[in-house]
């Protein structure tokens, strides 16, 4: 293409920005981190009018430049440092038309700061709904600005929004205001010392954490322009003040709103879904539906992939020379990398769930609803974000914990949030479940299986609200906080957002997951099917000269395979730690999986499924699966299935409470700058898990 833009999409939370991202890039989209910190940055590509390219950076929702957090803090940096390599040539800052007034906030600031700015005016499809009228014309003139009403729900005015985005250098660099009058002495002092520079950028150096920039910051911040925090607190007010009062002169004749057409049913469902009692009951019922549905609408699509799986070793099996390569594809890579692909379908519904209820509104009412629950335990009403983030992954959910101001409640809930149920542990809990749960109903409706599966997310979320009272007296957080949260409106979810969100998140799980499961897949291969000694290397003469106890009677290849897995590297690293683990119910095979799964809680699966395959006796049968491979598993020692009621629950309270995964305990570090709490939350959780799991086995052996 011709040329290359750079765009910067810019807004409040909750106008709709992402939906606009998603109307421009399509498909083409990229998810990382911002250079040196870990808050997540949206890029993507998109095709403008002319063979003209957007590179297209969907920044951080924010209020104002005035930042409070980390991530308010990525988008003042970006703007102020114009030897950014993603300093936009063009703005677009997003806008919903209910709360134009709240919006034109941000608008106002950055068109201080001379980039030529677009302004999107989302959600016109309400307009006649709520009775709001724009006089487009008047309001880009008074604003400086050209305008774009686009509805990102109907896909409309994102034509002309491209147009104006091609066209950007027809855009006034004019400020709508100068904020320099709020202290003409102060400014002028300003800018008589620095000609040369923005006036308002200088603003931004002086109340903001910005380390960039000028070559004069350590004169900037000198005796002449040191102003305390409460002077320039006062400042900030003044200009916050004198933006105000400019929107509302704008809007006077700009914007008319005529409450008599306005139909407000927003106000009668709120008072349905946060209410003190009903509110929790429909929350709850909601996550029955969500659970239920995991489970049965995801049997026919998992039966498939699972018969798949199996079919695909068979045939490597049946159509590769035998042999070591044959082996680690069949029993190796295979094996590990289908116990988790196989759980693709429940991983895709449970984020099509969050991302329907996060689409229509509901989930910001959930937050709302679980501020009452989540004072009274020392955590912030900011802090119910992370924890209900937290069931997608842990370490985003760690990461929000950022907009929490104070320190001893942002270190608490960054403590508690791994015991919110993440989608790593689906894998686990879904098969355990499988096997010791029967598929009988309550009622005729509710599905036993999936009362457990939200059982145990309800029992995550106890874990994290109880470890948060402890730490909270440990601590002795004595402080008051307030809780502010935006409502957003009701919405019908978006179908090009919901399906892009759930096969963004999949896709993310699958890939990361997939390569730790297939390194490890090949270590545990390895590890077991090399081993040291005669022990190893003879079986057969051995086996055959001793009476040695079969795992299936009558099928001396088994017992073959059985004791040269038992004498191999990794039996006799599971041997080692079997007595530890013994009393909770595991056998050796466990110990493996539960060691390796502190990578990542998911590779338990394909751990299992690569033990139990290198364990076979290599002979071909057909559409055995990790499932049925584990129901059948014979404890040698006792003679009984190794997966019983009491082992099954054991595990599955393990899985609930254990801190098993590095990334985790990688950010929690990061974000607390110190191997002491990291530390504190592995043996912590650990430790917990261990001794809930040795009482629960105890009791139901």
């Amino acid at each position: 293409m011709a040329e290359s833009l750079k765009i910067a999409l810019i807004g409040n939370p909750n106008t709709g920005k992402t939906s606009v991202f998603n109307h421009l890039t399509g498909l083409n989209q990229q998810v990382g981190n911002y250079p040196g910190i870990t808050v997540e940055r949206k890029t993507g590509s998109c095709k403008l009018p002319g063979n003209v390219k957007g590179n297209i950076i969907d920044l951080p929702g924010t209020y104002s430049l005035n930042a409070s957090s980390i991530d308010e803090n990525v988008v003042i940096e970006l703007l102020l440092n114009k030897t950014d390599k993603d300093y936009p040539d063009v703005a677009v800052v997003v806008t919903d038309v209910e709360n134009l007034k709240r919006n034109l906030l941000l608008f106002t600031q950055i068109k201080d700061l001379e980039i030529p700015t677009i302004l999107a005016i989302n959600m016109a499809d309400r307009m006649d709904k709520k009775g709001i009228s724009l006089d487009i014309p008047y309001l880009e003139s008074r604003l400086n600005t050209k305008i774009a009403l686009i509805s990102s729900r109907k896909g409309t005015g994102i034509a002309n929004l491209k147009e104006l985005i091609v066209n950007y250098t027809n855009l006034s660099t004019e400020p709508c205001l100068h904020a320099s009058s709020i202290d003409t002495e102060y400014f002028g002092r300003l800018r008589k010392a620095f000609p040369n520079e923005l006036l308002y950028k200088l603003w931004l150096l002086i109340t903001q954490d910005a380390n960039f920039g000028l070559s004069h910051k350590n004169e900037l911040m000198g005796t002449s322009f040191t102003k305390t925090r409460a002077d320039l607190k006062r400042l900030q007010q003044k200009e916050t003040i004198k933006r105000y009062q400019f929107i509302n002169d704008v809007l006077k004749v700009g914007q008319v709103i005529d409450n008599s057409k306005a139909k407000d049913l927003r106000a009668r469902l709120d008072r349905v879904l946060t209410h003190k009692v009903f509110g929790y009951v429909i929350f709850l019922g909601i996550l029955m539906l969500i659970f239920q549905s995991i489970f049965s609408w995801s049997e026919l699509p998992m039966g498939l992939i699972e018969d798949g799986t199996a079919w695909l070793s068979n045939f490597v099996v049946e159509n590769m020379a035998p042999g070591k390569l044959s082996d680690l594809l069949a029993n190796g890579v295979i094996a590990g990398i289908g116990g988790v692909v196989i759980f693709i379908p429940q991983i895709a519904f449970l984020f099509l769930f969050i991302s329907l209820l996060e689409e229509s509104g509901y989930m910001s009412r959930v937050v709302f609803l679980m501020d009452r629950i989540m004072k009274p335990f020392g955590l912030s009403g900011k802090s119910v974000v992370p924890l209900i983030s937290g069931t997608a992954c842990a370490i985003p959910a760690i990461m929000a914990a950022r907009n929490i101001e104070n320190w001893r409640e942002r270190l608490i809930t960054i403590l508690v949030t791994p015991f919110t149920t993440c989608s790593a542990r689906l894998p686990v809990y879904i098969i355990l479940i499988s096997l010791i749960i029967p598929e009988n109903t309550i009622a005729g409706i509710f599905n036993l299986q999936g009362l457990t599966l939200m059982a145990l997310y309800l029992l995550g979320f106890l874990g994290a609200i109880m470890a948060a009272w402890i730490l909270n007296k440990i601590l002795d957080t004595k402080h008051k906080s307030f809780f502010v949260a935006e409502m957003p409106n009701y919405k019908l979810p978006l179908l090009k957002n919901v399906s892009l969100n759930v096969l963004e998140k999949t896709k993310a799980f699958v890939y990361g997951a997939g390569k730790i499961i297939l390194a490890l897949s090949i270590i545990i291969w390895f590890l077991g099917t090399h081993g040291p000694g005669d022990d190893f290397d003879n079986v057969e003469k051995i086996v055959e000269g001793q009476e040695y106890k079969l795992l299936t009677p009558g099928e001396p290849d088994d017992a073959v395979a059985a004791y040269q897995l038992e004498h191999s590297y990794i039996g006799i690293m599971g041997k080692a730690i079997e007595p530890a683990i013994r009393p909770l119910g595991y056998d050796w095979k466990i110990g493996v999986a539960i060691v390796s799964s502190f990578a990542a809680r998911e590779v338990f699966v394909g751990t299992l499924a690569t033990i139990y395959n290198i364990g076979s006796s290599g002979e071909k049968e057909d559409d055995v699966t990790i499932r049925q491979r584990m129901a059948a598993e014979i404890d040698p020692l006792t003679g009984k299935k190794v997966f019983n009621f009491a082992t099954g629950i054991s595990l599955l309270l393990f899985y609930a409470f254990a801190m098993q995964c590095i990334s985790t305990l990688a950010i929690t570090k990061k974000e607390t700058n110190s191997w002491k709490w990291p530390l504190i939350q592995l043996f912590g959780m650990s430790t917990f898990a261990y001794i809930v799991s040795l009482i629960a086995y105890q009791l139901l052996k």
